[in-house]
């Protein structure tokens, strides 16, 4: 009786798009619980723990990503909303990046031209399709911001976005031994790495661990990487014969 009953309530929600949305809010809640449970370590993201195992249960329930996203569109379109919202704490700290605004952003660009040209270098070296490459070009951009741009230059918005998730996972988990190696301890130049480098990944990991200050000089770095990159990715895949 109670076998019948689980399944008739699972034939009930696998046919409702909302148990994508149900799941992936546990799947994050369970991995934020591991996570502080370890200690808050990086090399072991929320994020990258909850993507984990929403992989193992679509793959558990042979359960297509189209039907997934189905429930799951519905968190897929805040990252637009909550992407502004990092214009809050920006507001707070204007007056500091007011003064630093031109070496700000020689650093973002400094920052792009390195990422795109030592991923596509490498990629190019081992043999990567160009369809592969124009995907791995926008990499190191917020999600929302590396899908659009995939799409423009001709590449895979789906991959690119997975890309962006694993480089962000990277950032996060070797940004501290940076810090540390180097001697870095201001918390604004911390901030504007993480974002810089590891995006929404490095921005929640800046607000968490950091602070205020790192958290926002973070955003600023993801917002201003994300627009340059959308002006410069094109003419830099151009260079590297993959425009057209």
């Amino acid at each position: 009786m109670i076998v019948a009953t689980l399944d008739q309530l699972w034939v009930y929600l696998s046919g409702n798009p909302l148990l994508s949305l149900l799941m992936t809010l546990l799947a994050f809640m369970l991995a934020v619980r591991i996570n502080r449970a370890l200690g808050g370590t990086p090399l072991l993201h929320p994020v990258t723990l909850a993507i984990l195992m929403l992989i193992g249960f679509l793959l558990l329930v042979d359960m297509p990503y189209a039907t997934y996203f189905e429930g799951a569109q519905f968190i897929h379109f805040l990252l637009g909303p909550a992407t502004v919202a990092l214009a809050i704490p920006l507001y707070d700290h204007r007056e500091r990046i007011r003064r630093l605004l031109v070496p700000l952003l020689m650093a973002c660009v400094a920052g792009i031209v390195t990422a795109v040209a030592s991923t596509l270098g490498m990629a190019m070296l081992l043999g990567a399709r160009p369809v592969t490459l124009l995907s791995l070009a926008p990499r190191s951009v917020t999600s929302p911001i590396a899908m659009g741009i995939a799409e423009q230059i001709g590449g895979i918005p789906s991959l690119a976005a997975g890309l962006v998730l694993i480089t962000g996972s990277i950032g996060c988990a070797l940004g501290p031994w940076v810090f540390k190696l180097l001697g870095i301890k201001d918390p604004a130049v911390q901030g504007f790495t993480l974002g810089l480098s590891a995006h929404g990944f490095g921005t929640a990991h800046a607000f968490a661990r950091l602070g205020a200050v790192a958290g926002a000089f973070s955003g600023l770095a993801m917002g201003l990487t994300g627009m340059l990159t959308a002006f410069l990715l094109p003419l830099l895949t151009r260079l590297f014969g993959l425009g057209g």
